[in-house]
């Protein structure tokens, strides 16, 4: 099958019209809309949803969901991308894959999956509404979210902020940078293939990065807690984290630097062989709707919905410059990139 991508369009079209104006077990189940379509079958039911989401905020979304269908029950297995994944490939080789659904990490990820037919294609009732060029045309999955990674600094300690990539590699920041790391974090990995296939960055710009040692932290919380607490002035993080630790009033903040930034959309897919397919159905329908794209947004992240706000203290999309490869050329290295970042930072 023939799956190429490019996630160019997302940048110079539909991400453009959306300048938002105006990583336990839980219970849960659609939107409001969806109530009266899904009340055919209401017996009990249980899915289980491996996800990378925090897990105060997949607590809130799964509770939020809950209050439209408490006949489904979700249990949450939440760990790191790179866990994910691995779980994921070991339960794939053992023929029988623990979840029901995975709402983690990036298109390429998913499209390996598809690849691979171990999602189901779902075309939910919600996507008409939200920004296109998150669909897998396909329908195997759907991004939930708009994630970019920023430059974060701690203001107390940085007061001629960075404006590029490039000026983290002044000999000024050698041992002041924290940054997460590729084989835990979904994000991080596409981050490096990104950045090495990135003309005005590239294996130069990594090096440069590598020479001032940087922190390679778990994965992007603990980036972030290392700039809000100054023990790391300045990380590379996704930027929803610099908001919420802004918000409970840590001197962080967050610079998306000229060059663009890299984003993932962190996609949601239910698994082929899911035994609750269409309760699995009905998570995605929520995630996506316009009840859960305002959770999304209150919990810092940029909605994908047009007529849902974006966040306190977030750009519009139209005001970010976003970098948009190919995703078939960020599929095909990004293992390799991941390599290369261990061997330069690690």
């Amino acid at each position: 099958m023939s799956r190429n991508r490019s996630l160019g369009v997302i940048a110079a079209l539909s991400l453009s019209a959306l300048a938002l104006t105006g990583c336990s077990a839980s219970g849960a189940g659609a939107t409001e809309t969806d109530d009266s379509a899904s009340t055919a079958g209401t017996d009990a039911s249980t899915i289980t949803l491996y996800t990378s989401e925090p897990q105060e905020k997949i607590d809130e979304i799964v509770a939020a969901f809950n209050a439209h269908h408490p006949e489904i029950t979700v249990d949450v297995f939440r760990a790191g991308t790179g866990d994910l994944t691995a779980r994921i490939a070991a339960e794939e080789k053992a023929g029988d894959i623990g979840a029901d659904l995975l709402l983690a990490a990036d298109a390429g990820t998913f499209e390996d999956y598809a690849d691979r037919d171990l999602l189901l294609e779902y075309q939910s009732p919600e996507a008409s509404d939200i920004n296109q060029d998150l669909i897998d045309p396909e329908h195997f999955y759907v991004g939930t979210r708009i994630l970019p990674t920023v430059i974060a600094i701690n203001t107390n300690v940085i007061t001629d902020a960075p404006e590029l990539w490039q000026d983290l590699t002044d000999p000024a920041y050698a041992g002041k940078i924290a940054m997460p790391n590729p084989d835990v974090s979904g994000a991080a990995a596409y981050n490096a293939a990104v950045w090495l296939n990135e003309e005005s960055l590239g294996l130069t710009w990594l090096e440069g990065l590598a020479a001032n040692r940087p922190l390679i932290a778990e994965s992007n919380g603990p980036v972030s807690q290392a700039v809000a607490e100054g023990s790391s002035p300045a990380g590379i993080v996704v930027d929803s984290l610099v908001r919420d630790l802004a918000s409970a009033g840590s001197p962080i903040a967050a610079v998306y630097p000229q060059e663009g930034v890299p984003f993932v959309s962190q996609p949601v897919g239910i698994f082929a062989d899911s035994a609750e397919p269409e309760a699995s159905k009905l998570f995605v329908d929520f995630l996506i709707s316009q009840e859960g794209q305002e959770i999304a947004a209150s919990q810092s992240y940029l909605p994908i919905r047009e007529d849902v706000e974006s966040p306190s203290g977030a750009p519009a999309i139209s005001d970010i410059t976003l970098l948009s490869p190919d995703l078939e050329t960020i599929r095909a290295s990004q293992a390799d990139a991941v390599e290369t970042f261990n061997g330069l930072f690690q």
